[in-house]
C-alpha cells in the first residue's frame, strides 16, 4: 500500500521496541514517533536512524507531534500505565481510560477515509471499545491487538512440549486478553493432526493427557506476569505480534489473526456491542469479517464468560 507510513503514540518499552521491529521489516517505509517525552522520541528516531545503512530497505523515521499522523495508514496506540507486578491488566482501566480519551481527541484530525487505529495498550479489549466509540470510524478500522500474541505464546508451548517447530502447530488463543482468555482446544492441530490425534498418538506415551495441556495454557496465561515480576514489562513478543498485524493490513494478507474485535451479536445474543478477541480475517481494511470455528460447548461457555465479564466491565468506562 502507498503510503505505507506508521504512526506510534507512545514511545515507552512497548512503542520504541515495536519501532524498531517495523523498522527492521519490510511492510513499513515511514516510522512517526509521538511521546509526551520529546528528547526520548527524538532520541531514538536518532538511534534508529543512524542504522539505515544496515538495513535491506532503508526507512524514514521521524519524531514529533501528533501532527506527524497525518497521512499515517495505520495509528498505533502503545501510550498509558505500564502494568506492574501484582497488578492485573484490568487494574490499569481508570488509568489508561482517560489517557486513551485524550489521545483519541489528538489524533482525530488526522482520520482519514482508509485510516486504521491499532490499539495494544492495557486493557486492550476495552481500550479499543473505547477508542471506536469516541472516534466514530467504522469498527472494522479499530482493532485490538488482543491475543496474537497469547497465541503465538501456547504455539510456542505445545512446540516445546511436543518437540514440533511451532509453525507446525496451528491453534487460537480467544476471548479476553486477558486471565479469562480461552484456549481453542477443539481447533488445534499439531503437524496436520488434530490435538485428539496427536495426544492420543504421541503425548499419551509419554504419560501426558489433555490435563497435561491444560497445564500449558495456564503457563500462558501467566507468562506475562512471569516476565514483569523479572523484569519490569514485557514488550519484544508483543512488537513481533504488532509487526504481525501490521503486515497483514498493509500487504493486504488476508490472514487469519485473533485480534480484538466489535461483536454485535455473537453467540445467539449472548455477546454484544463489545471488544473481544475471536479468529478475524485481517486486511487493508482492517477486520474483513469473524471466523466462528465449530467451538466445543466447554470453550463456547467459557467464551461467552470472558464476553460477560468484558461487559461488565465497559459500564466503568462511562460512555
Amino acid at each position: 500500500m502507498d503510503p505505507r507510513k506508521i504512526a506510534i503514540i507512545g514511545d515507552g518499552f512497548v512503542g520504541s521496541s515495536i519501532a524498531y521491529t517495523l523498522m527492521l521489516g519490510h511492510a513499513v517505509n515511514e516510522i512517526a514517533i509521538v511521546d509526551l517525552n520529546a528528547d526520548k522520541a527524538e532520541g531514538d528516531a536518532l538511534d534508529m536512524a543512524d542504522g539505515q545503512s544496515f538495513l535491506s530497505v532503508p526507512k524514514v523515521i521521524k519524531a514529533g507531534g501528533y501532527e506527524l499522523c497525518a497521512g499515517a495508514h495505520i495509528i498505533i496506540i502503545t501510550a498509558g500505565a505500564s502494568q506492574k507486578p501484582g497488578e492485573t491488566r484490568i487494574d490499569l482501566l481508570h488509568k489508561n481510560a482517560a489517557i486513551m480519551s485524550s489521545i483519541v481527541d489528538e489524533i482525530r484530525p488526522y482520520i482519514e477515509d482508509d485510516t486504521i487505529v491499532l490499539v495494544v495498550s492495557n486493557p486492550v479489549d476495552l481500550l479499543s471499545y473505547l477508542v471506536y466509540r469516541k472516534l466514530g470510524i467504522p469498527s472494522s478500522r479499530v482493532i485490538g491487538s488482543g491475543t496474537v500474541l497469547d497465541t503465538s505464546r501456547l504455539k510456542t508451548a505445545i512446540s516445546l512440549d511436543a518437540h514440533v517447530d511451532p509453525r507446525n502447530v496451528h491453534t487460537f488463543v480467544v476471548g479476553e486478553h486477558g486471565d479469562s482468555e480461552v484456549a481453542v482446544w477443539s481447533a488445534t492441530q499439531v503437524g496436520g493432526l488434530s490435538l485428539i490425534d496427536y495426544s492420543a498418538k504421541h503425548l499419551k506415551s509419554k504419560g501426558k493427557s489433555m490435563a497435561h495441556l491444560a497445564d500449558l495454557h495456564k503457563k500462558v496465561k501467566d507468562a506475562a506476569y512471569v516476565i514483569i515480576q523479572k523484569k519490569g514489562s514485557t514488550y519484544y513478543a508483543v512488537a513481533l505480534a504488532v509487526q504481525r498485524i501490521v503486515s497483514a493490513i498493509l500487504n493486504d494478507e488476508n490472514s487469519v489473526l485473533t485480534v480484538s474485535t466489535y461483536v454485535e451479536d455473537e453467540f445467539h445474543g449472548l455477546l454484544q456491542d463489545l471488544y473481544i478477541s475471536l479468529p478475524c480475517v485481517v486486511n487493508s481494511h482492517g477486520v474483513r469479517e469473524i471466523l466462528r470455528p465449530d467451538y466445543s460447548e466447554e470453550e463456547k461457555s467459557a467464551i461467552i464468560e470472558s464476553g460477560l465479564s468484558l461487559k461488565e466491565k465497559i459500564k466503568d468506562l462511562n460512555l
